[in-house]
């Protein structure tokens, strides 16, 4: 079984350099995160108040850091596959040309006896045994002497070489703020939004995306000079990494398996096996694939880690490799059989043109047994504020989410088939091809828009489809309930999962772009798998 282990530092009393306020808070925060919402077994906390373990001290001191991360590296019990978290909120400096990290008795005058260098944490922690470590500081509180230089020049080149994933609360030069008013630091406030509901970011790639908008914003909404976090990914397909499960996306599974056969093609089998033990966890089910994959990376690691393949990947998209893990068997159940793997992992080029479902509009059959009726009758009526609630209410229904109110993403990928394509096509029909879901997808490809897209896209988007006016972001009672409304501008359950319409609609959010990218692709595979199962029977 998978362990998740953290160790989480907040040091707010220094005794040579100026208090900091919230960053004993910030470390707080994120051991009760991932306690509590992200699944960890096990967060060593240190800061000012915490208990002690076991008799052990865990006040954040130079002796006593340095004693756990030896313990974790001369007896690592941790193994392949398992994640490590490092977090650290405090002051850091940089000291002959290295970055240090200053704990509650390090003095700036011997920095080198007091302090803990960026390289030895990161050599110990390669030592724990895990192979998916990952290295959070928030340091840059301390104003340097050296001019010339800043904190994380030297832990950007160390974690390039190291390989072990690195988020920085800013770049060199740059202030990582507190913010009074949020009592807590704006770096870790964006990283738990991110990493939380709001944002729900299942990747590093999408995380980035988040952070890189998010803190700039806060560091200027209260009046802060600029704030730039920076994530260290090598190579770059940990990018695609899945470190909260709960919110990855069909589109985010997939990324990650072409990225492991693309590892595993070009003979790097130590990424390839780690990929795909990711892709294993990400699963709600043992994914056959990731477990053969795995199975056969270790043995060829054993016998002959020096082999390399001699096909491209592009010999392997185009089906010219007879890869032993994809059956006729296994893609005969999902309908693939003869296929390559580029459809496979169903990455086929975008669909331009919506393939119409057919449905019997008599029962309009749900596979929740979900009464659509009322929906046809507002439409037909041309009510459309009416029919706009009602399609929320029915996809609450249909994804027994009515209590909590909106969609996450694991109920956006369960969300059927044959329900999602009537909601489609009742508003597609009733407002003469104006409105639908598959509209404001085909809007949504026009600008550029992909699962992976940044807020820049989203922006575009919103503008095209009126969700946006002179840059500013509309409430739902703002909104155009008419045929006069731009193309696409309804119905407004692309944003489902945070759209409460009575308390109003923040709609230029992060969540807003992962939940409806999520809800796009989603109806993009709806369409590919209709036109394989579906016959055709007449609507009225």
């Amino acid at each position: 079984m998978t362990k998740n282990w953290a160790l989480v530092i907040g040091v707010n009393y220094y005794n040579f350099m100026q208090p900091l306020k919230y960053a004993q808070r910030d470390a707080q925060l994120i051991q009760s995160f991932l306690c509590n919402q992200a699944g960890f077994e096990r967060v060593f906390l240190f800061s000012d108040d915490s208990p002690d373990i076991g008799g052990t001290s865990t006040r954040p001191y130079y002796a006593n850091l340095m004693r756990c991360l030896q313990q974790l590296s001369e007896q690592p019990l941790m193994e392949s596959g398992d994640n490590f978290w490092f977090f650290f909120s405090g002051h850091g400096i940089m000291h002959a040309n290295s970055d240090y990290l200053m704990l509650a008795d390090s003095n700036p005058e011997d920095t080198e006896n007091t302090a803990i260098s960026i390289s030895y944490v990161i050599q110990h922690l390669q030592r724990c045994g895990s192979d998916n470590v990952i290295l959070i500081l928030d340091a840059c509180r301390h104003h340097h002497k050296e001019t010339t230089q800043g904190f994380g020049r030297q832990t950007q080149e160390i974690a390039n070489q190291s390989k072990i994933i690195s988020i920085l609360s800013c770049h060199p030069h740059e202030y990582s703020y507190e913010i009074d008013a949020l009592q807590t630091g704006a770096f870790t406030h964006a990283l738990l939004e991110g990493l939380g509901v709001q944002g729900q970011c299942s990747t590093l790639k999408r995380l980035n995306q988040y952070l890189s908008f998010r803190v700039p914003q806060l560091a200027h909404q209260y009046k802060n000079a600029q704030q730039t976090p920076h994530i260290i990914a090598q190579p770059i397909a940990k990018f695609h990494l899945i470190f909260i499960s709960k919110y990855a996306s069909l589109h985010d599974i997939n990324t990650l398996k072409l990225a492991a056969f693309q590892a595993d093609i070009d003979g790097n089998f130590e990424l390839a096996k780690q990929l795909w033990m990711r892709v294993n966890a990400a699963e709600t089910f043992d994914n056959l694939d990731a477990i053969e994959s795995i199975q056969k990376l270790t043995q060829l690691q054993v016998g002959n880690p020096d082999i390399k393949s001699n096909f491209t990947s592009q010999d392997f998209l185009e089906g010219k490799i007879d890869y032993p893990l994809i059956t006729e068997e296994r893609l005969g159940a999902v309908g693939c059989v003869g296929e390559n793997l580029k459809s496979h992992l169903e990455i086929q080029p975008t669909l331009t043109t919506f393939i119409p479902y057919k449905y019997n509009s008599a029962n309009l059959y749900s596979q929740k047994g979900v009464d659509y009726k009322q929906l046809r009758k507002l439409l037909a009526e041309g009510k459309w504020k009416q029919a706009d609630r009602e399609t929320i209410a029915l996809m609450l229904k249909v994804a027994n989410r009515e209590t909590e109110g909106w969609l996450d993403i694991e109920s956006i990928n369960k969300f059927p088939y044959t329900d999602l394509c009537i909601i489609d096509q009742l508003w597609l029909k009733y407002s003469n091809g104006r409105f639908g879901l598959s509209v404001q997808k085909q809007i949504w490809e026009s600008v550029g828009g992909q699962p992976s897209a940044d807020y820049e896209t989203w922006c575009k988007f919103c503008d095209r489809i009126g969700w946006r006016s002179n840059h500013n972001w509309l409430f739902y009672s703002d909104l155009n309930f008419s045929t006069n409304a731009p193309l696409g501008h309804l119905p407004a359950t692309g944003i489902v999962h945070v759209l409460t319409p009575w308390k109003g609609w923040v709609v230029g959010l992060f969540c807003c772009l992962v939940g409806f990218s999520a809800l796009a692709y989603k109806l993009e595979h709806n369409q590919r798998m209709l036109l394989l199962y579906n016959s055709p029977s007449d609507a009225d």
